[in-house]
């Protein structure tokens, strides 16, 4: 017999997402983002975020439903992200799977927002090898994890953020470079006339053997670099390809390294800024050169969306993984431990 169908209800920034997956398969997404909304404040302001997920979140979920040909009363499960996240923007999608979960009368899971990008992979490529070495590189997160079964074994972190993530590099230096909100794209974008050899930027913490990520450092020497143009034309394109270019050096470098280190032979890279070019194009070509598997998500499964959520619904359910108590709260700044993220509101009340 097949799996039920699990709905997963994604609402930790700014997009709201609903997908609909069954034994690994994705039958329907949706994703409603609110980012124009912030653009003209250079950042996602949580407030407004939150009063986006509260217009959107059944929209979202119709939508998906129709995509996939079915209706609620197909769902036999729901996902949705307890953390990490904006509190107000995880309220609401917690909210509305509870509704469904207990008008339904089916389990509820709470999921962890960075195993939803480890498995968004799955949809693509099918399941994960065991083990796999997992690169997340998103707005708020950089993370290199060795991973065995998702659904059940504990994460295992080998480097973390210590400051700012690759994604936040790129927003805040996309500023001070004159260009859009977000800037992950405007930087990608910019960089395609660009010389990546035109500025000397520094490689952060690029020691043999250290798997940890820094990118406040080379923030600053982008901003100080176009800080010494000030009286003349900054090249912006120049500085968003050497830009592009370091980070993605030490994203791929170390996560090479890893993997040669570990004994792995599949490299999963995740995350928004997995859909950056240049990690892209240099992920691929060190991989081939290493001998090394690269498994990327296709662009719409990069950022955040609920077609993810679902799918570590499905490994859940599919694994006999307990549901989620009723007193299921949020964690907004939850560690990556588990895929499962179950904290109670008594407890998350105390915290």
């Amino acid at each position: 017999m097949s799996s039920p169908v699990v709905l997963g209800i994604e609402s930790s920034c700014d997009e709201t997402g609903a997908g609909l997956v069954r034994d690994g398969r994705l039958l329907g997404h949706a994703v409603a983002s609110s980012m124009d909304e912030h653009a003209r404040f250079g950042g996602v302001v949580p407030e407004i975020a939150a009063r986006a997920h509260v217009h959107s979140v059944l929209p979202v979920i119709r939508r998906a439903l129709e995509e996939a040909g079915l209706t609620l009363s197909d769902i036999g499960a729901v996902a949705v992200t307890t953390g990490p996240g904006l509190s107000g923007a995880l309220q609401v999608g917690l909210a509305g799977a509870k509704g469904i979960a207990y008008a339904l009368g089916v389990p509820l899971y709470g999921v962890h927002h960075l195993a939803g990008h480890v498995a968004a992979d799955t949809l693509e490529h099918g399941p994960l090898p065991d083990p796999c070495m997992v690169l997340i590189v998103s707005g708020g997160h950089t993370s290199l994890l060795l991973v065995r079964d998702l659904a059940r074994d504990p994460i295992v972190h080998l480097g973390d953020t210590l400051d700012d993530a690759a994604g936040e590099c790129f927003d805040k230096v996309a500023r001070v470079f004159g260009l859009p909100y977000p800037g992950g794209p405007a930087i990608d974008r910019a960089a395609r006339a660009g010389n990546p050899r035109a500025v000397s930027f520094p490689r952060p913490l690029s020691a043999p053997g250290s798997y940890d990520f820094s990118f406040s450092g080379l923030k600053t020497a982008a901003a100080r670099w176009a800080e010494g143009h000030a009286r003349r034309e900054l090249p912006v394109a120049d500085g968003a390809a050497s830009l592009q270019e370091a980070v993605a050096d030490v994203l791929t470098k170390k996560a090479v390294a890893a993997c040669a280190e570990h004994g792995v032979r599949t490299l999963v890279v995740v995350g928004g800024v997995a859909a950056n070019s240049r990690v892209r194009s240099l992920a691929e070509e060190r991989c081939r050169t290493a001998g090394i598997e690269l498994r990327v998500p296709p662009l719409k499964l990069c950022t955040d969306n609920g077609a993810m959520i679902a799918a570590v619904g499905d490994l859940l359910v599919r694994a006999g993984a307990e549901p989620a108590p009723l007193d299921l709260s949020i964690d907004p700044s939850a560690p990556l431990e588990y895929a499962t993220l179950h904290p109670a509101a008594s407890l998350a009340g105390a915290a």
